[in-house]
């Protein structure tokens, strides 16, 4: 009786590994804060208020708050911030308001934006709170 032994080859292949994808570097709050107030500059907003909140609260460092022309404007220009930021490397963005965009808060971690209707920004001044006075709302802009 004869034993019959076939010894093969193995073939593996090996599949190069998948690139690195470091994520973008977080951008620290004074960049973040130029950042979004070129967004809301490229997207015409109205009254743009920058509140240093550092040393102040935790909550976050700035404070952003500015105008809408109509709820049409404050939604856009909600959503094209939420999306320059997600570019930029940040996660976690919160965005509320968006159903009635009447004040829409944008939470970008360091910095908070609040965008308003012009009526309903003179109703709450949360600018007051901070020690600031109100911006009275453009003339030219608000006919628009």
């Amino acid at each position: 009786m004869t034993l019959y032994h076939e010894v093969g080859t193995i073939n593996t292949f090996i599949e190069p590994a998948a690139p690195v994808v470091r994520p973008a570097p977080v951008p620290q709050p004074q960049e973040l804060k130029a950042l979004i107030e070129k967004s809301l500059d490229d997207d015409q907003a109205d009254d743009v208020i920058v509140i240093d909140l550092a040393g102040k609260t935790s909550i976050a460092d700035y404070m952003i708050v500015a105008s809408g022309r109509n709820t049409r404007h404050i939604a856009a220009m909600a959503m094209k911030l939420a999306d320059r930021l997600k570019s930029a490397g940040l996660r976690g963005i919160e965005v509320e308001g968006l159903p009635q965009c009447d004040w829409v808060l944008v939470d970008a971690g360091d910095v908070i934006v609040h965008l308003f209707r012009p009526e309903v920004r003179t109703f709450y001044n949360i600018e007051k709170m901070w020690g600031l006075d109100t911006p009275r709302p453009s003339a030219e802009r608000m006919s628009a």
